[in-house]
């Protein structure tokens, strides 16, 4: 009634017997469960100048700039949504998909259409956290494969190893040796990167004490990707807890045909150069500040 035949809320409260706050209510659990989504097409002339230019810049096949929400909090929002349509019109049959996670990837979720693909496969790239949440590597992951019909694999494993010894014991489990095994044959992987700010990601879910903090940027660290805490170049700091994290290795994503890189925000500016070159990704989805960013450095 609403999206389709342009009555108002207060025509629809009075036809179905029920209050204006209810008929808001559901409309806005429509938008945030992805019943209803919404498609913009315009072109913004801006970003796509800026797409352009990041991959001429970074040798990028493909970029996607979005353009700068009103308010900097929906930025992770702007680009979840780019992500969904991105991925709506790219997976197909018969796909191994491997899935960081994050913010940013989860709010792609609500943007992209549930599908039965055949013989799909998904893949965590990192391992779980000790508590449940809504972020959770292996929860964003299995809400994925459930959209598509998709077996689902997961690093059965937290995060963070307490020694390197417990990290190289676990990789000789056997199911988690298949799923490093399945990573090493994805058809696409989508990945994000965190900042090193005690609002990050992995602090705010308490996978690290906040006195790692410092320590890691002691030792040059700027951010991280699947938990791997990377310095300004790109390259894997020397760090305890970089000999500690269960994830699949950078090395392994940069053979994957079809690698995105998916994260924007101010913050998030110096770690995503970084990623950039080390993962030297297929395609990058931004925002306008952070691209512009990007093309300056």
């Amino acid at each position: 009634m609403y999206y389709i035949e342009g009555l108002t809320q207060e025509d629809i409260a009075a036809r179905i017997g029920i209050s204006r706050v209810r008929v808001l209510r559901m409309l806005a659990d429509c938008r945030e469960d992805g019943t209803v989504q919404v498609r913009i097409n315009a072109r913004d002339t801006n970003c796509v100048a800026l797409a352009r230019a990041l991959e001429e810049k970074y040798g990028v096949a493909h970029a996607i700039v979005v353009p700068q929400p009103a308010e900097a909090t929906n930025i992770t929002d702007a680009i979840g949504a780019a992500i969904g349509d991105y991925l709506n019109t790219t997976l197909l049959d018969g796909m191994t998909v491997g899935l960081g996670w994050g913010q940013t990837l989860r709010a792609s979720l609500k943007h992209i259409a549930s599908r039965k693909l055949e013989n799909m496969t998904v893949v965590s790239l990192l391992g779980a956290l000790t508590r449940a949440s809504a972020y959770s590597p292996s929860e964003f992951a299995w809400r994925f494969a459930d959209l598509f019909g998709a077996d689902c694999f997961f690093l059965a494993a937290p995060v963070i190893a307490p020694d390197p010894m417990t990290r190289d014991l676990l990789y000789r489990h056997a199911g988690i040796e298949e799923v490093m095994t399945r990573a090493m044959r994805l058809d696409l992987a989508i990945v994000s990167v965190g900042d090193l700010t005690p609002d990050s990601t992995v602090f705010r879910y308490a996978l690290l004490p906040e006195a790692d903090l410092q320590s890691l940027i002691e030792a040059g660290a700027i951010g991280d990707l699947l938990c791997n805490f990377l310095d300004e170049q790109g390259q894997i700091v020397e760090h305890d807890i970089n000999h500690r994290v269960i994830a699949v290795a950078p090395e392994t994503l940069r053979r994957v045909p079809h690698l995105v890189l998916a994260s924007g925000g101010w913050r998030k500016l110096r770690i995503m150069y970084a990623a950039i070159r080390l993962l030297a990704p297929r395609v990058v989805i931004t925002d306008e500040a952070t691209a512009a960013g990007l093309i300056a450095l």
